[in-house]
């Protein structure tokens, strides 16, 4: 366990470090993209995170080979490699994309050259346990075609909830410190060594991820951009490509006792098949629903829009710390859960635990939704948002509404009473309408030299100037008349003071 902590600190001090002068290469390269109608940052954020973390991943692997226990894996097997060319294509295409953009088409097809790179170099599928069958083999063609797909699937999974700042890291992260006990657990528990690989992906992605996040934490100083996403998605997929089919029943001495303990003991062994789709369950939940509204719509499945999940917590009413939170909480339900269903055999405490914690989440992801009513003497313990707002009510003078609102019916609201209001002269100026008066004198004093005209020449009043129109406030001209705005073309007849009802 020491040697893995050791190789997930190394994976994180390493990309923390590299993320700052990352970032400055970035605004210096220019990839910074301009804000688009759906993202939901407001400034303008540099990419290639994806830089950083290919870094974390390199040096973490590097250190592990210079271990004793850990550096056995490097002699025994060609996994590290495997995934580290298949890492290196993938990251050099998330790089082009953050700098100069790639078809979606072609973007598809090198994902699938990638992982097609990992299985020829061992990293495949060998065979399947099923349930009620066993253990399946599968012929060459077939485990390439299922490590090609899982391998695409789960890219474009972590590719597609990254929106927010701090989500698709962090969720990646909760999937693989799920993913690290479950194969920590198959490897030191049940003396698996052909677990040894995925434990090493799990425990490096762990650190990449922590040593981004307090970068990409909201608000966030960079994104890690499709360098970054498509990167965790590849090492994730290969963790479960790794342990997925090398996981011995026989080694693992299960086949005692009765026909139903056989099965509840076998659980172990299906959770390789269940676990990569548990772990990224939420990121393949908002992919399928992606592709069914795009095409839905008559798009391409590619189109980028603003109907993921994360956006849809913001639209209810979720902050973005928040939406963050929630789907967080969501992940680590549905993986951890998985994992202590393969380790507690008794469902009678899993279960009713999974269902209460459920009940709590969709709780909190509706509680915008509702206002519920505080006492007044527990409002002292509730957020400002969720104590009663009393409006205030003012006495009611003639023309205005409760609460001193001007009445709409009081002839056009505060114009009309400005009108109003000049009975027998002008109406009593406030300290911004001397102000402005003052300044109507004195330019009324400079137009009256002589050659110019008098200002109130032919009975047209001429703005003063300095002197503009404010809505709501009657304007002072020259001549000290009051003029209404050009809406109103002309000054309004004068009302006595019965005219307001």
């Amino acid at each position: 366990m020491r040697e893995y902590l050791l190789t997930l600190c190394v994976a994180a001090a390493v990309t923390y470090l590299l993320t700052g002068p990352v970032r400055k290469f970035a605004i210096a390269a220019g990839a910074v993209p301009p804000i688009r109608a759906r993202d939901v940052h407001r400034e303008p954020t540099p990419r290639l995170g994806g830089i950083a973390m290919f870094g974390g991943l390199c040096a973490g692997l590097l250190a592990a080979s210079q271990l004793s226990n850990i550096g056995e894996v490097f002699r025994l097997s060609d996994e590290p490699r495997a995934l580290l060319a298949g890492a290196g294509l993938i990251w050099l295409l998330g790089v082009l994309d953050d700098k100069w953009g790639v078809d979606a088409l072609v973007k598809l097809g090198c994902q699938m050259i990638a992982a097609a790179v990992m299985v020829f170099q061992g990293l495949t599928i060998l065979w399947l346990p099923v349930p009620g069958v066993g253990v399946v083999a599968l012929t060459p063609l077939q485990g390439t075609l299922l490590t090609v797909a899982l391998v695409v699937i789960t890219i474009n999974a972590v590719n597609f909830v990254d929106g927010l700042d701090g989500l698709a890291a962090g969720m990646v992260c909760i999937a693989a410190a799920a993913f690290f006990l479950y194969a920590y657990r198959l490897w030191y528990g049940h003396g698996i060594e052909a677990a040894a690989p995925a434990t090493l992906f799990a425990a490096v992605l762990m650190g990449m991820c922590l040593g981004f996040l307090p970068h990409n934490m909201h608000p966030a100083r960079i994104f890690m951009g499709d360098s970054g996403s498509m990167l965790l998605g590849l090492v994730l997929a290969a963790g479960a490509v790794s342990i997925t089919g090398q996981v011995d029943p026989d080694r693992m001495q299960l086949f005692t006792g009765s026909v139903r303990a056989t099965v509840i003991e076998m659980v172990p062994v299906y959770i390789p098949v269940l676990l990569p789709l548990t772990i990224i369950a939420v990121p393949v939940a908002d992919l399928l629903l992606a592709i069914v509204r795009r095409t839905w719509r008559g798009h391409s499945p590619f189109a980028a829009d603003r109907g993921h999940l994360h956006h849809r917590l913001l639209e209810i009413g979720h902050s973005h710390s928040r939406a963050v939170l929630i789907m967080y909480f969501w992940a680590a339900l549905i993986a951890f859960g998985a994992i202590w269903w393969s380790v507690q055999q008794d469902t009678v405490l899993v279960v009713p635990t999974i269902v209460v914690l459920s009940a709590l989440g969709l709780l909190v992801l509706l509680l915008p939704r509702f206002s519920p009513r505080v006492p007044p003497w527990a409002e002292r313990l509730v957020p400002p948002r969720y104590r009663r707002v009393v409006p205030a009510r003012g006495p009611r003078a003639d023309g205005e509404g409760p609460g001193g609102t001007p009445d709409a019916d009081t002839a056009g609201g505060a114009e009309a009473r400005g009108a109003a209001d000049t009975e027998g002269g002008a109406p009593a100026p406030t300290g911004g309408e001397e102000a402005g008066e003052d300044r109507a004198g004195t330019a009324a004093d400079a137009a009256a030299d002589p050659g110019e005209p008098d200002p109130g020449e032919g009975g047209t009043d001429v703005e003063a100037p300095g002197t503009e129109e404010t809505p709501g406030r009657p304007v002072r001209s020259a001549n000290g008349a009051t003029a209404l705005g050009d809406r109103h073309g002309s000054v309004p007849a004068r009302r006595s003071t019965g005219s307001r009802g």
